[in-house]
């Protein structure tokens, strides 16, 4: 499989049609087809998207439990048994229909299965239309780390379509604007500008999602494998993934991926504003929209210690510090800047103050 070359996106209220056709066509004409599935999109959006075929696909059917709590290794075992015990080849095509969790652990399979088979994301939530379904990054989490376990390989393509956030409450559709707001931040002011009120006005139409999408796949276009450029695609991760593994841990509800990765860019844009020269009043700016969008969660129940120790493990860290991207202004960003774990404790104090009121 090709890991550098990006792969075509597929974006509209509907795609059935086009999945479909694609599926007939060229390479993977009568080969062998798996679908990935987990519990709810088994239930909520496989019939959204076998209602549009003129006749229904032989997918064999992989079914997974849903939740972040089941991206591990044991998933992974039980995707590569059933693709084995189907007897797939080398030439068989996964197809990943779901969020995050699916096309991480749907990708990782596929990319090792037999030193890698194609796979198609079919992506179903909000937060993987504009993130996780893209880019070729697979994985899976180990000891509550996330992600620390995958490859990178590309899709051979991405359909997304719009009709399937239809299915998700809305707690689930604002846990995909932390990404998009991240590319207002990181890249593109104007879009920022836009999101701030047109998230909070009309959530994310069509229009909004394309635009991240061109975004990130841009810059990992430029970048495929994250040595680089690419790195800037994490503000607000380093804290964010800190805080989203602690959660889970502290007998109250698990923080989301993007609630967490809120809470992450508060702290960065603290340390952007310390470290990087963003204003007070750029840092004021995306406190307050932030806030706004997702309210203020308390992370009083999680330890700052603990908090900074999950950070040690981050990927992004290089001898022993642990690293961050950061911005001097919205709308760029600088990557591999180091920052002491003092200040780090002192950007998660800025954001209890704002919480606490």
């Amino acid at each position: 499989m090709n890991t550098s070359e990006i792969r075509p996106v597929f974006a509209a209220e509907t795609i059935n049609k086009e999945l479909e056709a694609f599926l007939e066509a060229g390479k993977f004409k009568d080969i062998k087809l798996f679908l990935l599935v987990d519990s709810n999109t088994a239930r909520d959006c496989l019939p959204i998207l076998i209602k549009g075929f003129t006749n229904e696909k032989a997918f064999t059917r992989i079914l997974i439990p849903a939740g972040e709590e089941n991206k591990n290794i044991n998933t992974v075992i039980h995707i590569w048994e059933m693709l084995g015990s189907s007897e797939a080849g080398r030439d068989a095509l996964l197809v990943n229909l779901g969020g995050g969790v699916v096309c991480d652990l749907g990708g990782f399979a596929a990319s090792t299965y037999k030193r890698g088979i194609s796979y198609i994301n079919v992506p179903t939530t909000l937060l993987a239309q504009v993130d996780a379904a893209l880019g070729g990054k697979t994985g899976c989490n180990l000891d509550h780390i996330k992600n620390s376990i995958g490859t990178f390989a590309m899709p051979e393509a991405v359909f997304i379509q719009r009709e399937f956030l239809d299915t998700l409450p809305e707690k689930h559709i604002r846990n995909g604007f932390a990404e998009m707001l991240k590319y207002g931040l990181v890249a593109d002011r104007s879009l920022w500008n836009d999101m701030k009120i047109k998230l909070v006005q009309n959530g994310a139409d069509i229009v909004l999602i394309c635009r991240c999408v061109a975004i990130k796949n841009e810059i990992v276009d430029a970048d495929p494998k994250e040595t680089g450029l690419r790195k800037i695609l994490n503000f607000g991760h380093t804290i964010g993934h800190a805080i989203e593994s602690a959660s889970m841990e502290t007998g109250i509800d698990s923080l989301l991926h993007g609630e967490a990765v809120a809470i992450g860019m508060i702290c960065e844009a603290f340390l952007s504003n310390r470290h990087a020269g963003l204003s007070e009043a750029e840092l004021e700016e995306i406190s307050d929209t932030i806030i706004d969008i997702f309210g203020a969660t308390s992370i009083l129940a999680m330890s700052k210690l603990e908090i900074i120790k999950r950070m040690r493990n981050d990927k992004k860290n290089a001898l022993g510090h642990i690293g961050f991207t950061l911005i001097p202004e919205i709308g760029k960003a600088v990557y591999n800047r180091y920052i002491a774990e003092a200040d780090i404790a002192e950007s998660l104090d800025y954001y209890i103050k704002l919480s606490e009121g």
